[in-house]
């Protein structure tokens, strides 16, 4: 995750060289009016559309439902790798638009650093109609698909809402409810009930690599690597809160400092873990790799740092974009009209993938309020979904891959070195200052 990151950034510094020798932002887009709208009749022609994994595959579920309201449009939908779609997406869009598709998926948290860049060279979805369903959405999700001025320039799609993934089995030989946890105090105590009595460690970290629960303790707390001004904000109460947790967690030897996402897995489906703090995609995962344990796991809401403070956070979550070099602009945004704000597609991704929707109106379904045999017989999707309301906005900012890469290397630094947590800090947002421009709160 981490070389990926640090291979992302100097893919961006390659496309910025790329961009200015260029000497176009908008990748043709004035031209790209699109087949079947000029005229006012019904979008018609081909697209094609960029993703990955289950991502692809959703849409690739979606194209019949979509076909039956525009039966003119041919979709193709291309799965083709995570990687290979930013690098071909950020060398398309520093090049003018040059091999680019119609759509294009990409994660939250990668938006700010493409929007950033080449604010001309993707398509305002606002100016296309998509303030319609603005209020559809949570502002937390608003937050990271909306422009400085408040226009969409990307579609929401699904979001990460957080929760504890734990062992039902181990909790119960340790005599621990889960329900009482309710803040970090309880949880790093659960912790301690349940290495006594059971030898298992508490919570798997990725301690030189991976800030994830860092990231997911900033943003339950209203906070983040920046602020809402993009100023450098990893110095703030808030962090220190964070990595204060994460350190008295570490030196009660409650956590498992695992080796990246397979070391995650392994220690998830061995149960050399009681729980998982992760997004709600981890579900799937977890129902995956562990099919036998059936009743063996449950979640519970992340703790607060206060009684009766938020529990709520997100953790990943992915957009679409139209590039504004589409041949067929009219097409590309029925299909991310349909997808986004159609609840059967949402649905349909969420039953047959995994892929839990960010639009409001889908958690009035049924299923929704279900009970899961899997997890404990808990209605575990109205768990993360009642959430949603409640999750802070974030700031990714164009420094995001910047910012992770330095927050991991001060986690290893506090975790591993003893260093203290606030001239680590100091030293973390000095050192951003220096890498970014920014300026640091």
């Amino acid at each position: 995750m981490k070389n990926w990151l640090r291979a992302f950034l100097l893919v961006g510094l390659v496309a910025a060289v790329l961009a200015a020798c260029s000497g176009t932002g908008n990748g043709g887009g004035d031209e790209a009016s699109g087949e079947g709208g000029e005229d006012g009749g019904e979008p018609s022609g081909e697209i094609t559309i960029w993703g990955w994994n289950v991502a692809a595959q959703s849409m690739e579920l979606a194209v019949e439902g979509f076909q039956e309201q525009y039966p003119d449009v041919d979709v193709t939908v291309e799965d083709i790798g995570r990687l290979d779609v930013y690098e071909k997406l950020t060398v398309g869009l520093a090049s003018g638009g040059n091999g680019l598709p119609d759509v294009v998926l990409v994660e939250s948290d990668r938006l700010a650093n493409y929007q950033e860049q080449f604010p001309d060279a993707i398509t305002n979805l606002s100016e296309m109609g998509y303030d319609e369903h603005a209020d559809k959405f949570g502002e937390y999700k608003k937050s990271v698909t909306q422009d400085e001025n408040g226009d969409f320039f990307a579609a929401p799609w699904d979001i990460g809402p957080t929760g504890v993934f734990y062992r039902t089995d181990i909790f119960e030989e340790a005599g621990v409810n889960p329900e009482d946890i309710q803040t970090w105090d309880d949880y790093i105590e659960a912790g301690k009930t349940i290495q006594e009595a059971t030898g298992t460690k508490m919570v798997p970290i990725d301690i030189a690599a991976d800030d994830a629960l860092y990231r997911m303790m900033l943003n339950q707390q209203g906070a983040f690597y920046f602020d809402e001004e993009g100023n450098i904000d990893v110095a703030s109460e808030e962090s220190q809160n964070a990595f204060e947790t994460i350190q008295r967690l570490h030196e009660e030897d409650l956590v498992l400092n695992n080796d990246g996402w397979n070391g995650v897995v392994s220690a998830t489906v061995n149960g050399e873990v009681a729980t998982v703090p992760f997004g709600v995609w981890y579900s799937g995962t977890i129902l995956d790799q562990a099919p036998d344990a059936s009743g063996n796991w449950g979640v519970f809401k992340l703790p607060a740092f206060e009684e009766g403070g938020n529990r709520a956070a997100n953790l990943g979550g992915s957009d679409l974009v139209i590039p504004s070099s589409s041949d067929n602009q009219t097409a590309a945004y029925a299909f991310v009209e349909y997808f986004t704000t159609e609840v059967e597609p949402q649905m349909t991704a969420l039953q047959e993938r995994g892929i839990f929707p960010s639009l409001n109106t889908t958690y009035e379904e049924e299923y929704f309020t279900q009970e899961s045999e899997y997890f404990a017989n808990q209605q575990v999707w109205q768990t993360f979904a009642e959430q949603v309301e409640n999750i802070p906005v974030a700031n990714y900012t164009s420094d995001y891959a910047r910012a992770f890469d330095t927050m991991s290397d001060t986690q290893a630094t506090i975790l591993l070195d003893d260093a203290e947590i606030p001239s680590a800090l100091e030293d973390a947002a000095s050192k951003l200052e220096s890498e970014t421009g920014r300026t640091a709160n």
